[in-house]
């Protein structure tokens, strides 16, 4: 009885200290504390085992990651620094128009974050943008936040094929599969998540200008906007901003377009049987597709490299930090009977999948985190059971994307932060279009998977 409420006194214990916004890694070390002397784990399994180097480690994951992260963060500080993001931004609103600001904000959070570059840069690089779109279209901040998290941490994240983010390489490198699996189920789920997303958004926004809520500046707003483009002629074309974006993504696809046609190369078997390397190598191909295209960028490659690294750092070391959590949480007794339950139910598998994964990533608070927990404590057993990889894979992230955005979750406290937002006032949007639609777009998933 005390070891399972020491269990959940832990997850409560980081659920708070995130809300109060305490340092991930702090708020941490203080839960697994909790757990372990509540459940008799020795304290020095807990920090010197369980948390750094199990299955689930903080420093496992981070070493197996790092090149990901690393590449990752230089292609998105140099789509930054060489004013390819802002391109493909104001590229997008003038061929949409202002008044679309809201299907500019997501198609080009979804374009950036489905070509790799990491969801926080993404964030700064649309916030400054989304001031004179909110300011010209009367859009209200919480909306256009909410608009930001569709695009950015939803179906590109979890959903649509060949994307090199985190989560689909966790997957990949997991179970064998390749960064493609279950391909036609991702690309159903991402339709709904994008479809229904954009009508919710679009309905409060009419129903927000029907109650006289209209767009109001703060001292955010002021700061950023003198970081947007003052003159928009001098960013570069839209073609030529999006293109490394198709490099990253051509990249990645290329050894499967050979595979098609009959061309075999032994580079391809390394290319799917390497996930994480092959991730990595697209990224760093498309950071070196910048330098050749912005010249500009050049005189500032190393200084903008330098700060890529560092735009990497914070985000791997708070995903290792979560995961090296739920290392100590696959410890206790409690989570054995909680695995136990769930794998008991007496329901489908994939249905199990939807249901593990996702309550997993809500206790982590973080996609990444739980799917990694999951793939290293339950997937095996629904290997077992006869789920194909190439289901598991695909399935098991689109679950893994939806309690993720509990109110405690890192992106959500960033964003919210950023944009000099509060819970109260914003969170029931982001809840709607990052927790409750990606669920549904899961159970989609699962039904055309169960019945085709």
């Amino acid at each position: 009885m005390i070891a399972d409420l020491g269990l959940i006194a832990g997850v409560a214990l980081l659920i708070w200290l995130a809300l109060r916004g305490v340092n991930i890694l702090l708020a941490v070390l203080l839960s697994i504390l909790l757990i372990g002397l509540t459940n008799s784990i020795p304290i020095a399994d807990v920090f010197l085992k369980h948390f750094p180097f199990g299955a689930s480690g903080a420093f496992s994951f981070a070493g197996n990651f790092l090149l990901l992260f690393l590449c990752g963060g230089l292609f998105g500080r140099v789509m930054a620094t060489s004013h390819a993001a802002q391109g493909v931004a104001m590229g997008i609103a003038r061929r949409l128009g202002q008044r679309q600001a809201l299907w500019i904000a997501m198609l080009v959070c979804a374009l950036l974050t489905y070509g790799g570059v990491v969801v926080f840069v993404v964030m700064f690089t649309m916030y400054p943008i989304g001031v004179t779109l909110m300011r010209t279209a009367n859009i209200p901040r919480r909306i256009y936040a909410a608009a930001i998290a569709l695009g950015a941490g939803t179906f590109t994240m979890t959903a649509l094929p060949g994307t090199p983010s985190i989560h689909n390489v966790i997957a990949a490198r997991s179970l064998g599969t390749d960064l493609f699996a279950g391909g036609w189920l991702g690309i159903v789920a991402a339709l709904v998540m994008m479809f229904v997303g954009m009508w919710y958004l679009q309905w409060q926004w009419r129903r927000a200008v029907a109650n006289g809520e209209n767009y109001v500046a703060n001292d955010k707003d002021q700061q950023m906007a003198a970081l947007a483009p003052s003159d928009d002629a001098h960013l570069p074309s839209l073609l030529r901003s999006i293109a490394p974006v198709v490099i990253v993504l051509a990249t990645i696809v290329l050894p499967r377009l050979l595979q098609s046609f009959g061309l075999a190369y032994e580079w391809q078997s390394f290319a799917a049987g390497q996930p994480v390397l092959w991730a990595s190598f697209a990224l760093l191909v498309g950071s070196l597709s910048c330098w050749l295209l912005f010249a500009p960028l050049r005189g500032q490659f190393v200084t903008a490299a330098g700060r890529g690294v560092d735009d990497a750092m914070l985000p791997l070391i708070n995903t290792a930090a979560v995961i090296g959590f739920g290392g100590v949480v696959i410890q206790t007794s409690g989570f054995h009977e909680f695995a136990g339950w769930l794998l008991g139910l007496e329901i489908p598998s994939l249905l199990s999948v939807f249901v593990s994964a996702n309550l997993i990533s809500g206790v982590t608070a973080s996609a990444s985190g739980g799917l990694q927990i999951f793939m290293s404590s339950l997937a095996p057993e629904y290997l077992a059971d006869g789920v194909a990889p190439e289901l598991l894979h695909r399935i098991a992230n689109l679950a893994a994307g939806g309690l993720d955005s509990l109110p405690h979750s890192g992106a959500v406290i960033a964003l919210f932060t950023l944009m000099g937002l509060s819970h109260k006032e914003a969170y029931k949007d982001i809840f709607v279009v990052t927790v409750l639609i990606p669920m549904l777009a899961a159970l989609v998933a699962v039904v055309a998977a169960l019945l085709l």
